[in-house]
């Protein structure tokens, strides 16, 4: 049987772990060949030794989503590995709490920067190919959808107190999707996002013994939730608990296979059913 992402180019930032690395893993075993990305380097590289190992075809392309030319080098790995662009998931990216009277202006602005500013240089570097692509298929009679799918969050859609800068990003992303809907609509590209609300990663892990914190770019961030804060934000779920990686990666998919090829400029959310 045929795969759904059979021979698809598809490209996924912040891939090398977490939800990114599900996501590249669930379109790479539909068929889909994927350029993983990551700050790091063994990230990255493991989740392409997965996916070959399976049979698939990745490559990777390190460095921050942040970085002023990493757009163009996202794409132009694409390009230069598989001669094509199907499919662009903007994930990448982290969370950097504090309460707005106690929040940095290098906290507002890496918000901004890499959930925001860095899916637009990525779509920005990709519609050259993505123009001129679609002309070619529309003059020879063989049009084809290809697909955004820009990561957002619950707190972009309904905010979240501690969470100006991320909601606030977060929110952005949806207006750049409902944007680029209408923008690239001609072009056969679908645009949605989805709005995560607790999925179980590194991120989210629960506080037991001391603080957690991973390493953006210099920087040590604080991650991870309280076990009492965690506890009561399941309590609000209506499924009862947070959500896996992998069904996260689920959600995604829904947006890059066919049978969503009517639907553009739409914000699903992937939280369990909690408003």
């Amino acid at each position: 049987m045929t795969r759904k992402l059979e021979g698809q180019v598809a490209l996924v930032s912040g891939s090398g772990r977490g939800i990114g690395r599900e996501i590249a893993l669930k379109l790479a075993s539909e068929g889909a060949r994927v350029v993983i990305n990551d700050l790091d380097q063994a990230p990255a590289e493991q989740t392409v030794g997965d996916i070959v190992a399976s049979g698939g075809q990745a490559v990777a392309c390190i460095g921050s989503v942040t970085d002023t030319d990493f757009g163009e080098r996202f794409v132009k790995t694409a390009l230069d590995a598989f001669g094509g662009i199907d499919i662009i998931v903007n994930n990448a990216g982290y969370t950097w709490d504090n309460v707005l009277q106690k929040m940095s202006d290098e906290q507002w602005e890496a918000m901004l920067a890499v959930h925001m500013t860095a899916p637009f240089r990525i779509l920005r570097a990709a519609s050259g190919f993505i123009r001129e692509a679609a002309k070619r298929e529309a003059e020879a009679g063989t049009p084809k959808h290809r697909k955004v799918v820009n990561i957002s969050s619950t707190s972009g859609v309904y905010g979240n107190a501690g969470q100006a800068n991320y909601a606030a990003a977060k929110a952005g992303i949806n207006g750049l999707t409902r944007a680029m809907a209408k923008e690239w609509g001609r072009y056969k590209v679908n645009v949605n996002s989805v709005a995560f609300g607790l999925i179980m990663t590194r991120l989210t892990q629960p506080l037991t013994a001391g603080d957690a914190s991973v390493e953006i770019q210099g920087r040590t961030i604080a991650v991870g939730v309280q076990p009492d804060r965690l506890k009561a934000a399941e309590s609000t779920i209506p499924l009862g608990r947070g959500g896996t990686p992998e069904e996260a990666a689920g959600a995604v998919y829904m947006f890059c296979i066919p049978e969503s090829n009517y639907v553009s400029g739409q914000v699903l959310v992937c939280g369990g059913g909690r408003p």
